[in-house]
């Protein structure tokens, strides 16, 4: 194989590819990068078995075709200390050699028939939605994905596709995000997407993208990549149940007083109480060594007796977070029962804290 590709290019495309590298044992094959050149387009490739990614481009001068491997992270770090300008990148006698004017390098390979192959597109059953709504979507959800919990399928995110919509759900057992979409669907089905390729996704879908699966991948295609993932086998808890049939009250609350109100006592305690009384909101922090911080909002609640949350700050926070709306719903029955928070299609049931 013998290549000239423009730096810049190159240096892109390493770094899209570098999450899906294995990094703690560089003797694996999935520590490295496979350069494959074929019928005039250039492609690298990544896996570290659970995810993968393809990259392509056309946009580069060949000599001679042929396929190579290299550590992915050292191909980077050499591409980033060279200039500007076209680099040649060379197989001879199992090595990579990487050339550009009067700096070489020469890193070892492996055997590129050893890079795991990348499940196949054909027969498998198309999935329709907007790339840029999944995105925003999964955005929303991210922050309620479990990490390292026992049950394997609450590190992930479900996508429950059923009577013309596609749910979008996320739970760390403290709090539940959904978000709802209603689109016309041909199937109904469910897949749980990891934690890890769920903040992959969030950086990739922004092309126009073709999205494929089965019981145990999901692919993405878009024009300049492909994106792989496996699946979570299990059973995701049964959200719809979670969610409060009835709510006795619900607030209209403004998104940017709240914000400021909860950020500023969360600096002295991540758990705080919020009451809510006829006319303003209270807000203090819950806190066991003697420091206490409190503040308050004039609002109109329309409650006639007080009531109080007891939560965890980050909850709410990550909600206000991620909405376009200057104004949100709060649903609730009474302190110590779940409560809701709404945007649109958009909404986390939490659970509080007893006190």
């Amino acid at each position: 194989m013998k290549v000239s590709i423009k730096k810049s290019i190159l240096e892109n495309m390493l770094l899209n590819i570098q999450p899906y590298l294995e990094k703690k044992d560089l003797s694996q094959i999935t520590s490295h990068v496979l350069l494959i050149t074929k019928d005039g387009q250039f492609t690298l490739k990544a896996t570290d078995y659970e995810i993968g990614l393809s990259y392509h481009t056309p946009e580069i001068k060949i000599t001679t075709e042929g396929d190579a491997t290299a550590n992915g992270k050292k191909l980077l770090d050499i591409i980033k200390s060279l200039k500007d300008d076209e680099v040649v990148l060379e197989t001879i006698n199992d090595y990579l050699y990487i050339k550009q004017n009067s700096s070489k390098f020469k890193l070892p390979m492996l055997n590129p028939m050893d890079f795991p192959l990348f499940p196949e597109i054909a027969n498998k059953p198309k999935f329709d939605i907007n790339s840029n709504t999944l995105v925003r979507s999964i955005k929303k959800i991210a922050p309620a994905i479990d990490s390292n919990n026992p049950k394997f399928e609450l590190n992930g995110s479900l996508i429950d596709i059923k009577d013309n919509s596609i749910n979008l759900v996320a739970t760390d057992t403290k709090r539940l995000a959904i978000i709802q979409i209603e689109q016309p669907t041909e199937h109904n089905f469910t897949l749980i997407i990891p934690k890890k390729a769920i903040s992959e996704i969030q950086k990739l879908f922004f092309d126009n993208i073709e999205i494929f699966y089965d019981e145990n991948t999901l692919i993405a295609s878009s024009a300049h990549f492909t994106f792989y993932t496996k699946l979570i086998n299990g059973k995701f808890p049964d959200y719809a149940r979670i969610i409060p049939k009835n709510k006795n009250y619900r607030i209209l609350l403004n998104r940017e007083s709240m914000f400021d109100a909860i950020k500023q006592i969360s600096i002295i305690s991540p758990e705080i109480k919020i009451t809510f009384k006829p006319e303003k909101v209270v807000f203090e922090s819950l806190n066991d060594d003697n420091i206490e911080a409190k503040t308050e909002i004039d609002f109109k609640t329309g409650l006639d007796n007080d009531i109080y949350l007891a939560v965890n700050s980050r909850y709410i926070l990550d909600f206000l977070s991620n909405i376009e709306n200057s104004n949100f719903t709060l649903g609730f029955n009474d302190s110590g029962l779940p409560f809701t928070l709404e945007s649109d299609n958009f909404m986390t049931i939490v659970m509080p804290i007893m006190i």
